[in-house]
């Protein structure tokens, strides 16, 4: 890889683990279905700029659905049951080897020994990460932040099926499909505090929080990393990924303070090494890796 490339590769992991800050800075003036709609107005601001892919409707809605709305509401609400942010950036890697079991259920693409082997691994750590649960982790908080992992695995599977559609055009336009669906959420949950009075009162760090989500972990993240897939081998691209939960759970330690138990950090451990056998260059992980990322 050029090293331009590979700085700009290393740049989106960046974006996207401080990401996961981000998200704690939005849910202190929004809930997580507002925060959800949020993040997806911003991102689709840039709408008027971008040719629509050439994609029925129905596909772009339920990429949306899945890939966007999915996983961020779940996500979102991950973290106001207790899910840690640095918790939270490894456990949404997970959608690597759901998306290979998905792909197995419904592709009938039969996982290799490899991967078998990675997900073992990655599930063991999950395992080890939820015997920790206590007072600053619930077993809910897990579970609604795996469900998002499916839920993009999912939309992996979705985004499977666009081979040769501009990787901008694609999440700038499903961006329109999460902020209805996220405020019908939100008139249900946050009757307590709607819309309207969170906006009266939000903070600033709150809003840059939702413009930092929406245009630069969600519109520019998302554009150049599938430029750097279409122009180099999955394998050679994708192992960037693994920066992600690294830098999310790294800048959470410095920024918010959190810290884990030797336990917890040990499941990460396990989860991340894992993801590495299923993602690192081969034969075995290519094909995961081209499915895995917009």
């Amino acid at each position: 890889m050029r090293p331009r490339d590979a700085a700009l590769a290393v740049f989106t992991a960046v974006i996207w683990g401080l990401g996961f800050v981000a998200i704690t800075f939005g849910l202190e003036s929004f809930s997580a279905p507002q925060l959800t709609a949020a993040r997806f107005l911003a991102a689709c601001l840039f709408v008027p700029f971008v040719p629509r892919p050439k994609l029925p409707w129905s596909s772009l809605v339920l990429i949306g659905l899945t890939l966007f709305t999915g996983q961020f509401l779940l996500l979102f609400f991950a973290y106001t049951r207790g899910l840690p942010p640095g918790l939270a950036a490894v456990t949404q890697q997970t959608q690597v080897f759901f998306t290979v079991l998905l792909a197995a259920m419904f592709l009938r693409e039969a996982p290799t020994a490899r991967q078998c082997a990675g997900m073992a691994v990655a599930f063991a750590g999950l395992a080890v990460i939820g015997a920790t649960a206590g007072s600053d982790l619930t077993l809910e908080g897990i579970g609604l932040g795996l469900a998002g992992a499916v839920s993009w695995a999912v939309g992996n599977l979705l985004v499977k099926r666009t081979a040769g559609v501009s990787p901008m055009s694609l999440v700038v336009w499903a961006s329109l499909v999460p902020p209805l669906p996220a405020l019908l959420v939100s008139a249900l949950a946050d009757r307590q505090r709607p819309l309207w009075a969170a906006l009266s009162h939000v903070a600033w760090i709150s809003v840059g929080a939702a413009v930092y989500l929406g245009v630069l972990a969600t519109v520019a993240g998302y554009t150049v990393w599938g430029m750097l897939l279409q122009r180099y081998p999955t394998g050679v691209a994708t192992p960037f990924a693994l920066l992600v939960p690294c830098i999310g759970a790294g800048s959470s330690a410095v920024i918010l303070g959190e810290s884990f138990s030797a336990a917890r950090y040990a499941g990460m451990a396990l989860v991340l090494a894992g993801l590495a056998v299923i993602m690192l260059p081969g034969a075995a992980g290519r094909r995961v890796a081209a499915a895995s990322v917009p």
